[in-house]
């Protein structure tokens, strides 16, 4: 296969470039064109679009970024909380709120340093002046056991009304945690956007259980999306050798972790009961080997016609980019895309333009853009 590319001028700023580059790969709906936008990201963890179509991005070191119109990285923004930068730990995701172009509130989540190990917390701030954080608030911490590097989720949704649903990982500690409801190992939470409990969440006021969970039996959830249609909550998370997951998420469902599951442990050891059991949701899809899943985007957009409603995933060990077609509630059909490109793809957007924006997983990080060619 021949994959024309095409180069056009390059601008650096900083220790990052940003180069207008377009490689032609195949899909099921003809040549789609990947540019890419900025470069030398050092491990891009998400990306966020600012009312003026500039990019924020997170980096797992622990810095911020925006992201100007023409790809020029701006330097870190100032006032982000100490992150522990260790395994998996770090700068997690960044989502701005509902009401940010009068606000300019956003929330990001981070793995915190914290008892000789690290948990994920919620912080809320104010972008100002796209140079630093203002009015610094951490308002989440997870509780449970800590983790040493590993596990920690985390992404971010806000609801229509405002409550912030987040994903927490099970930290890789013993794996029952995950169906402990007296912490938040394993679990998506729900809270306000200043960080308390809504009253009508699942468990409040249950003996012993966090008032905070909106689901559990997770075990490491990185993408989480609402469905443009219905509305509901869906989120996708890693299984160990095989097993990752896609859940449509209710509230005070259990969803397995770790005693029913289709993949096995890391040595080729059994770790579940069974693949169902009675009281335990099913996902709606899994990969069985693993694929390492990472971000989730529903299109809703026109650029792509064809693909309107489908849904988008990354993936990291699986170096893709996965899109599924769905009918209703049910995956169809499943595509696998940017193979050639060898990067793994740690978060997925669909832009205000309609193209689809990726941001890969490495010491040299990209942004790129998906067009139709």
């Amino acid at each position: 296969m021949i994959i024309r590319i095409l180069l056009f001028a390059g601008t650096c700023v900083s220790s990052a470039c940003s180069v207008s580059q377009a490689q032609v790969v195949p899909s099921s709906a003809g040549p789609l064109s990947v540019g890419t936008f900025a470069r030398g990201l050092d491990h891009p963890w998400a990306i966020a679009f600012l009312p003026d179509s500039r990019l924020l991005v997170t980096e797992r070191p622990g810095r911020m970024r925006v992201v100007a119109k023409d790809g020029k990285i701006s330097p870190p923004l100032a006032g982000i909380p100490r992150v522990f930068a260790s395994g998996q730990g770090g700068l997690l995701d960044v989502a701005l709120d509902r009401a940010f172009a009068q606000n300019q509130t956003l929330y990001f989540c981070y793995a915190e340093p914290t008892g000789g190990g690290a948990r994920t917390a919620v912080a809320r701030a104010r972008l100002v002046d796209d140079e630093h954080l203002d009015g610094l608030s951490v308002i989440f911490h997870q509780e449970g056991p800590l983790s040493t590097s590993n596990h920690f989720g985390c992404r971010i949704a806000q609801a229509p009304d405002y409550d912030l649903f987040v994903t927490l990982g099970e930290h890789f500690v013993p794996r029952d945690q995950a169906q402990n409801l007296a912490n938040h190992l394993g679990k998506i939470i729900r809270i306000r956007p200043d960080g308390s409990a809504p009253s009508d969440n699942p468990f409040v006021g249950k003996g012993g259980a966090k008032p905070e969970i909106w689901t559990y039996g997770h075990r490491n959830p990185q993408g989480l999306a609402f469905h443009p249609g219905t509305g509901r909550l869906w989120e996708h998370e890693h299984g160990p050798r095989g097993g990752d997951e896609i859940n449509i998420i209710e509230k005070g469902k259990n969803y397995g972790w770790p005693v029913i599951g289709y993949g096995v442990d890391y040595s080729g050891a059994r770790i579940h009961e069974s693949t169902h059991k009675e009281g335990m949701e099913q996902p709606i899809w899994q990969w069985t080997p693993s694929i390492a899943p990472s971000g989730m985007s529903f299109y809703t957009g026109s650029l792509f016609a064809n693909w309107r409603g489908n849904l988008f995933i990354g993936a990291l060990a699986g170096q893709t980019l996965v899109r599924l077609e769905l009918d209703r509630e049910k995956v169809t059909k499943e595509e696998r895309l940017l193979q050639q490109l060898h990067e793994r793809i740690r978060d997925i957007r669909e832009g205000p333009d309609g193209a689809l924006w990726l941001a890969t997983d490495s010491s040299s990080g990209r942004i790129l853009r998906l067009t139709p060619k």
